[in-house]
């Protein structure tokens, strides 16, 4: 009995032991691979940012800038998107020169209530006494018409009124303006000589003391010939003025004038020549060389425009001398215009500022002083406000309607 239950022991712990095989093996049997998938390779990496939403292909293209991190650890790369090109600046149609100063007439008679005017009134007198007459002339020297043609005018009044007996407004204004034209002068060729007959180009100099705005009208003279249909070569001889240069290339700029400039400081005389030579061989018709603002004390500086002038001779003579003047300055304007006269032949007179509370006077005035005319007047800030001098409309605007 013993014996078999020993046996049946050992079949059930053999049974056992067979069953923990089988299911042993069942279990080392791998597991069937997850299905792969393809990865799309035309989607953006993800980047994970913890509270921030994923970044779209469009948001990605919106970015001007994008920083690309370096394996090497290197800056980050910046990537900029183009540079808009600029379009070429439009050039400007400057006003004709013909009737300018007609078209200006308003602004220049400001200034006619310190001569016209005052001297009308004083005619319109019943009696004219010694008293009256000296008034006239207090009213011409006030207006800086200067002492030697003050009297010329006053005696040629004192002669006419005499003879003409009485006096109504009309003929009053006309017999002030018939005097008025012979001071000025009518007779007098007044023109910008730009047009040499045997050679190109036209060599014109600006000249002037500092503040009178020579290099201004530098650049509305430019103006004045691109009207004229003339092609110009701007020379920017004043190298002592650090913005001079800029603002002469500025207003050819404006109207497709080429520049020929020089180093800050440096010779006048080298940038002047310099611009003869292009303007030859560019075939233009006119170089304008705006020079240094130069104090008439200082001797030094007078004689360095005496060179700026023979350099510039060596090429071809020089059609033109101006000299621009502010006309406020009256009497003192005079003292300027000898000493330049002295250095360089003054051919032309430029009054700039003869508008507002300006003496028209010193037309007169300056005219005598130096023998040369009155060629050009500024009548106001604006870029067609330079106007070539015409005396009747001059006088005109003096005495009003």
């Amino acid at each position: 009995m013993e014996t078999v239950i020993l046996a049946v022991v050992i079949a059930v712990v053999v049974l056992g032991a067979l069953g923990g095989l089988v299911v042993g093996s069942r279990r080392k049997k791998p597991l069937p691979p997850p299905p792969t998938s393809v990865p799309d390779i035309t989607a953006p990496p993800a980047e994970p940012h913890i509270g921030d939403e994923a970044e779209t292909p469009r948001d990605e293209a919106r970015r001007t800038i994008e920083e690309v991190d370096l394996p090497d650890g290197s800056a980050p790369v910046a990537v900029e998107e183009p540079s808009v090109v600029e379009e070429p600046l439009a050039l400007e149609v400057p006003e004709p020169t013909a009737g300018r100063l007609v078209r200006l007439r308003a602004r220049l008679s400001r200034s006619q209530n310190a001569l016209g005017q005052g001297l009308l009134t004083l005619l319109s007198r019943e009696h004219l006494d010694e008293d009256t007459w000296e008034e006239i002339e207090d009213t011409l020297l006030t207006a800086d018409v200067g002492v030697a043609p003050t009297q010329e005018l006053v005696d040629a009044l004192r002669e006419r009124v005499k003879v003409l007996g009485t006096r109504t407004p009309q003929e009053l204004r006309a017999l002030l303006r018939e005097e008025l034209l012979k001071l000025v002068g009518t007779d007098v060729d007044r023109t910008v000589k730009t047009e040499p007959e045997d050679r190109k180009p036209g060599i014109v100099m600006v000249v002037g003391v500092n503040g009178t705005g020579k290099t201004t009208t530098t650049g509305k003279l430019a103006r004045v010939l691109v009207a004229d249909g003339r092609t110009v070569v701007l020379g920017a001889a004043d190298t002592f003025r650090a913005a001079a240069a800029d603002q002469l290339q500025t207003w050819g700029e404006r109207v497709g004038a080429h520049t020929v400039r020089g180093p800050e400081a440096g010779d006048p005389a080298s940038v002047a020549f310099d611009a003869v030579k292009e303007g030859k061989e560019m075939g233009v018709d006119v170089v304008l060389i705006d020079t240094a603002g130069r104090l008439h004390t200082k001797t030094g500086l007078m004689d360095e425009l005496g060179k700026v002038k023979r350099v510039v001779e060596k090429h071809a003579p020089l059609d033109e001398v101006l000299l621009v003047l502010d006309a406020t300055t009256g009497q003192n304007g005079l003292v300027q215009a000898r000493v330049f006269a002295e250095v360089v032949d003054i051919t032309g007179i430029v009054l700039t500022k003869l508008d507002g509370t300006a003496k028209g006077g010193i037309v007169v005035a300056v005219q005598r002083e130096l023998g040369v005319p009155v060629k050009l007047i500024g009548l106001g800030e604006g870029a067609d406000d330079l106007a070539p001098f015409e005396p009747e409309a001059f006088v005109d605007a003096l005495i009003g309607d």
